[in-house]
């Protein structure tokens, strides 16, 4: 069933195939988990955003009509899911170009890297607005293009463009406001990106 493609799949598994339904899951577990990970404050709740995130898509299979990729949809899935949450957390609706993770209260999620750099940098990218955590995590982490970002977020690819290069300026700024250690600030922001994308084999 592994080489059966995603939109394949996606039916069966609304037609009632539960094989069907496992084999997505197994393909896009671990990319959606990714993505809530470095964004909630407990492992509880990226299990619940994970769970939700797919029976969302199953349950409004009108909404994926074979545009893009199915990592994609869920993800956007998963965004509008994270933006709920944390309306609940604050109580009223949330700023995705103002607030931050951080702005909503301090998460473990630093704890889940071991090397130095790698917690420097989930701490910076807890501290960005949600908007530019986002795209950044998707460029770094899931290798995606700026067009294929502004499918998941709704944005277009030039808006995205833009928001890519001001996400990595405030970044490189949060990573000095924390005042790491000279040695290790330097060494983060020398290979930023390279230190993103090897962080991602540890969410």
């Amino acid at each position: 069933m592994s080489d059966r493609a995603d939109g394949e799949l996606l039916a069966a598994w609304q037609a009632g195939d539960r094989r069907a339904g496992a084999a997505l899951f197994d393909r896009h577990f671990r990319a959606v988990a990714r993505f809530v990970r470095a964004k909630v404050w407990s492992e509880d709740e990226v299990d619940d955003l994970v769970q939700t995130t797919f029976v969302a898509c199953l349950e409004a299979p009108a909404r994926y009509r074979g545009e893009g990729s199915l990592r994609g949809y869920l993800l956007g899935i998963a965004y509008h899911k994270l933006q709920k949450l944390y309306a609940e957390r604050a109580r009223r609706p949330v700023d995705v170009e103002q607030v931050s993770v951080h702005d909503l209260g301090p998460g473990p999620s630093t704890a889940l890297a071991r090397r130095a750099e790698h917690r420097l940098l989930l701490a910076g990218l807890r501290r960005l607005p949600l908007q530019f955590q986002v795209v950044l995590e998707l460029s770094f982490w899931e290798e995606m293009t700026a067009g294929a970002i502004g499918a998941v977020l709704g944005e277009p690819e030039g808006t995205v463009r833009t928001r890519l290069r001001r996400a990595k300026e405030l970044l490189a700024a949060q990573l000095r406001r924390l005042r790491a250690a000279p040695a290790l600030l330097e060494s983060t922001l020398e290979d930023l990106e390279g230190w993103a994308r090897s962080l991602r084999a540890e969410l």
